[in-house]
C-alpha cells in the first residue's frame, strides 16, 4: 500500500499490491497515467517506502533498511535506467559510465568500460560528448552505466518513451538480452514492445493489479516479493 499526502487530503496510490518478480525475468509494468505504474517501480526500486506492507529483494526487506543502508543497497544492487537518460553532457561517454563506478568506490578500468560499451554496439564513442550523441546513442550509453554496476535487478522508467519506433525496438531487444543475466524491470506505456520482449505485463489500474498477464514462464527463482499488509480480523 502506498499513500501520498496528509492526514486531512490521502491519496491511495497503491492497492493492496501482492506479486513476486522471478529472477531472469523481462516484467513490464503498464497501465493509463495515474494507475500508479512508476509508484510501483519506485517502491520496488527502494525510491519510495511503501506506507504499508513490505518488499524484499534478494532476500533483504528493503522496506525496513535505515536511509544510508538503502542507500548502500540501492548503489550496489540497482541498476537505472530513466527516460530522460540523466547523463551529463559536458562529459564524455566515458566519463559518465565511469562516475558509477566510482560512486561504489571501485577502479575504473578502461577495458571494463570497453566491454560494457561493446554490448550496447557503442564502443566507438567511448570519447564521444554526451551532448553530440542522439536520443538513441544516449540510452544505450545509460544502459551502459547500469550494467557495469553488475547490479542484480535493472529498473527502466519509460526507457523508449522519447525515441522513435525503430530505436525503441532496438531498447526493448537490448533490455531482453539483458534480463538473461539481471531481473528486468520496465514501466512502459509501449505495450506492442512489452507484449514482443516480456517475460510477463503487469497491468495496473487505479493502483490495483488488474491482470497478471504471462508471455513466457521461466523458472521459479523468487527475487523480488511484495507483500500486502497484515489485515485486522
Amino acid at each position: 500500500v502506498k499513500y501520498y499526502g496528509n492526514k486531512t487530503s490521502l491519496t491511495k496510490a497503491l492497492n493492496d499490491i501482492s506479486l513476486t518478480v522471478e529472477q531472469g525475468e523481462f516484467t513490464a509494468i503498464m497501465g493509463a497515467s495515474g494507475s500508479g505504474k512508476t509508484t510501483l517501480l519506485n517502491c520496488i526500486s527502494t525510491i519510495d517506502r511503501p506506507t504499508g506492507g513490505k518488499v524484499w529483494i534478494d532476500g533483504v526487506c528493503t522496506s525496513e533498511l535505515k536511509k544510508g543502508e538503502l542507500a548502500d543497497f540501492r548503489r550496489n544492487r540497482l541498476g537505472f535506467i530513466f527516460q530522460e537518460f540523466n547523463l551529463i553532457s559536458n562529459l564524455n561517454v566515458k566519463e559518465n559510465i565511469a562516475l558509477a563506478l566510482k560512486m561504489q568506490g571501485k577502479k575504473v578500468a578502461e577495458k571494463d568500460i570497453l566491454d560494457v560499451l561493446k554490448a550496447v554496439d557503442m564502443e566507438e564513442f567511448i570519447y564521444r560528448r554526451v551532448n553530440e550523441l542522439s536520443g538513441g546513442q544516449k540510452q544505450r550509453i545509460a544502459i551502459a552505466r547500469a550494467v557495469i554496476k553488475n547490479p542484480r535487478i535493472i529498473v527502466a522508467d519509460e526507457p523508449a518513451g522519447a525515441l522513435d519506433s525503430e530505436t525503441s525496438n532496438q531498447i526493448f531487444s537490448l533490455l531482453k538480452d539483458l534480463s538473461e543475466t539481471h531481473l528486468v524491470i520496465v514501466v512502459s506505456h509501449q505495450l506492442e514492445y512489452a507484449q514482443k520482449y516480456a517475460n510477463e505485463i503487469i497491468h495496473l489500474k487505479n493502483g490495483y493489479v488488474e491482470e497478471l498477464e504471462v508471455l513466457k514462464p521461466i523458472l521459479d527463482l523468487s527475487l523480488i516479493h511484495i507483500s500486502e499488509p497484515t489485515r485486522p480480523e
